[in-house]
C-alpha cells in the first residue's frame, strides 16, 4: 500500500484540481483487486466456494456481487449466498430465553443446515437454500434452489464466513477464504491520524442506516458499541485465516461523505460520549474538500452506503 497516498493533503489537492480523477483512482484500485481474485478462482479445479467475511460497512454485499459478476464473465456461473439467511428463528437465538438474544454469535446460525448445504453444493447436488424474513424474525416459507456445475462457484458472505466452526468441514482445495475491511487510515502530513479505519466504516454505516433502514444517527451510535464488540469477539480472531485480504478503502469517500454526514451529525441529539465522538468526526470531515456524490459510479462499492444520497448535500456545509 506504499502508493495508496492515504494522506489528506494528497486527497484534497486532487479533489480540488480533478475530483473525477480521485474517484477514478479509488474505483480502479478496487476493481484491479477483484480482477486478480477472479483470475485466481478461474484457475481453480472444480466447484469453488468463496467464503467472504468482514466487519460492518466493509462492503461485503457489493464485493460479493462484483466478484460473482467477474467470475461469471470468466465462464463460471457464480451465485451469492448470505449467511444471514441461515439465522435461527428469533426465539431460538442464544440468550433469547432471558430477553437478551446474541445476534452476533455464530451459534445464532443454523449450523447443521449450513454445513449440510455447503457440502451438498460442493457435491454438485440440487440444494435448497433458506431465505430469512427479517420483518418477522423467522425463516421464510420461501427458499431458492441452487446446483453448482462442475466449474461453477458460490460466494458465501457474512460476519462468520471465516469461522472454523463453519469452514473446518470444507475441503481445502475447494474453498477460498477472503477477508475484507477498510484497512487504511487517513493521515495528515505530520503523520497524525485524521480518520481511522473504524471512523471510515462508521460514516459508511451511518449513511446506509439513514438511507436504507430508516435508522437515525442516534440509533446507529446506540448499536455501534455492540457491533464493535461482536467484531472483536467473533471476527477479528479469524481474519488471519484468510487466503486473501481486501482493503476496501476508497480515498474519495471522506470528500463525498463530508456534506452528507455533517448535517446528520450536527442535527443528532446524542449522549455525552457519542456527542464527543460526533464532534471529532465533524472536525475531521470539515478538513476535506467536498466533491459531488454524482461523480460516484452506480456500481461503486460506495453506492452500497450512499444510495441516491447527496442531492440535498450539494449545498456547501461549513
Amino acid at each position: 500500500m506504499a502508493n495508496l497516498h492515504n494522506n489528506i493533503e494528497y486527497i484534497n489537492a486532487l479533489a480540488s484540481s480533478d475530483p473525477a480523477a480521485l474517484v477514478r483512482q479509488s474505483e480502479e484500485r478496487f476493481d484491479k483487486i477483484l480482477e486478480g481474485i477472479a483470475d485466481r478462482v478461474q484457475q481453480s479445479d472444480g466447484r469453488e466456494i468463496l467464503m467472504l467475511a468482514g466487519p460492518s460497512a466493509s462492503g461485503k454485499t457489493t464485493t460479493a456481487k462484483k466478484l460473482a459478476e467477474k467470475c461469471t464473465a470468466r465462464g463460471m456461473h457464480t451465485h451469492v449466498l448470505s449467511l444471514d439467511d441461515f439465522y435461527l428463528d428469533r426465539e431460538q437465538i442464544p440468550g433469547a430465553e432471558t430477553g437478551n438474544p446474541d445476534f452476533e454469535t455464530v451459534y445464532a446460525l443454523d449450523l447443521p443446515l449450513l454445513r449440510a448445504s455447503l457440502s451438498s453444493l460442493l457435491l454438485g447436488q440440487e440444494t435448497k437454500l433458506p431465505i430469512f424474513d427479517f420483518t418477522v424474525g423467522q425463516r421464510s416459507e420461501l427458499s431458492r434452489t441452487v446446483t453448482l456445475g462442475a466449474q461453477d462457484a458460490i460466494i458465501v458472505e457474512g460476519l462468520h464466513a471465516l469461522n472454523p466452526v463453519i469452514t473446518d468441514g470444507l475441503r481445502d482445495k475447494n474453498h477460498l477464504k477472503i477477508y475484507i475491511s477498510v484497512s487504511s487510515r487517513i493521515y495528515n502530513e505530520k503523520g497524525k491520524i485524521v480518520l481511522n479505519k473504524r471512523n471510515l466504516r462508521f460514516l459508511r454505516r451511518m449513511t446506509r442506516d439513514y438511507q436504507f433502514r430508516a435508522s437515525s444517527v442516534e440509533n446507529t451510535y446506540a448499536l455501534w458499541d455492540n457491533v464493535r464488540l461482536g467484531e472483536d469477539k467473533y471476527l477479528f480472531p479469524y481474519r488471519d485465516l484468510a487466503d486473501i485480504k481486501i482493503n476496501s478503502v476508497h480515498l474519495s469517500a471522506p470528500c463525498v461523505f463530508r456534506n452528507i454526514c455533517l448535517p446528520m451529525l450536527q442535527n443528532a441529539h446524542l449522549p455525552d460520549a457519542a456527542q464527543k465522538d460526533a464532534q471529532k468526526l465533524m472536525h475531521a470531515l470539515r478538513q476535506f474538500v467536498p466533491i459531488s456524490p454524482a461523480l460516484i459510479p452506480p456500481a461503486s462499492l460506495l453506492r452500497e452506503f450512499l444510495g441516491n444520497a447527496g442531492q440535498e448535500a450539494e449545498r456547501q456545509t461549513t
